[in-house]
């Protein structure tokens, strides 16, 4: 792709979280938590620009003073994906935005990579990416979103519960089941139609977003990634992520 914006990454920051207040101004291993994620996106070399959309002056202050673009976006907005809509709104040329969680600072460039690949497809319109699960207690656990594909790697559905039911034993299993990952790339228009689009009921009883998008009969194509990506959701989860530094050395 020529454009210079052409593939536009998008870092969504709030400052206020219920069970993590200012959660991407955490320091891990001494720099805040939104400069992880956005340096971690910097390896990728596919994307053309980055800019954490947030709602808050002192994020904003925060990624300039390293170098970073930041931009203003509503206070309201409901989900990650409206504040990326805002942002990709502002900007011509933009041909796939990814969506990048603000709180998973050890994100691969190879995830990314091969979510954006997909779009080599004229008819992908939205991509995502899933991990194979490769023991029983993640498989069973609802805080880990299962997705289950098609033979084409498009989702047919999302949910906590686990998915595919096996009637046999879990390590006899014929596929293994997939661990759905928080990255996702959208063309702008599908990004405008999703936004324009009510919550479904699938997505009121699992609290997932994306059921939206297969309710209303939105492919989503996903790309399997050997690289898991931990999200940071409370305070303790930093000295985790700051172990897993000290031993990769970055």
């Amino acid at each position: 792709m020529s454009q210079k914006n052409s593939i536009l990454a998008v870092i969504p920051a709030r400052l206020k979280s219920t069970r993590f207040p200012e959660k991407p101004l955490a320091l891990i291993a001494g720099k805040p938590m939104i400069q992880r994620v956005y340096e971690r996106v910097q390896m990728c070399s596919a994307i053309d620009k980055i800019i954490v959309a947030t709602d808050s002056e002192k994020i904003l202050k925060t990624v300039l003073d390293f170098g970073g673009n930041a931009e203003m976006t509503d206070v309201d907005h409901a989900s990650g994906s409206d504040r990326v809509q805002e942002v990709v709104a502002r900007h011509a040329n933009v041909e796939i935005a990814v969506n990048i969680q603000g709180d998973e600072p050890l994100i691969h460039s190879q995830s990314i990579e091969r979510v954006i690949h997909l779009f080599s497809d004229p008819e992908c319109m939205i991509a995502t990416s899933a991990i194979p699960i490769q023991n029983h207690e993640d498989y069973l656990n609802p805080n880990i979103v299962k997705v289950v594909l098609d033979k084409n790697s498009r989702a047919l559905y999302f949910s906590r519960s686990p998915i595919p039911m096996y009637r046999e034993q879990f390590m006899n299993r014929k596929l293994s089941p997939l661990k759905h990952l928080g990255l996702y790339a959208y063309r702008p228009a599908a990004l405008r139609q999703i936004a324009e689009l009510p919550e479904c009921p699938l997505e009121q009883d699992e609290k997932l977003e994306q059921l939206r998008f297969l309710f209303n009969g939105i492919s989503v194509y996903v790309a399997i990634t050997q690289f898991d990506s931990i999200g940071v959701d409370r305070p303790e989860d930093i000295h985790k992520i700051e172990e897993l530094i000290r031993i990769s050395g970055n």
